[in-house]
């Protein structure tokens, strides 16, 4: 029972980096640009930068640790 409920508040901790990234992506663009066309713009790709960074780290440590 307790190792579920560990597993469970494991799970929604990754739940956090989605919105995470938006802000972070959102402020440094509007930090860097003044129209907000080019900010949101900016955004979304740094967005897509940053999780798909995130992916990639996953998946190496994960490959390194299935043998484990």
């Amino acid at each position: 029972m307790m190792g579920t409920v560990l597993a469970l508040a494991d799970l929604t901790v990754t739940w956090y980096l989605m919105p995470l990234a938006a802000i972070i992506s959102l402020v440094y663009s509007a930090s860097r640009y003044e129209l907000p066309e080019r900010i949101l713009k900016r955004a979304a790709r740094l967005f897509a930068t940053i999780i798909g960074a995130m992916a990639a780290v996953f998946a190496v440590l994960w490959f390194f640790s299935v043998g484990l």
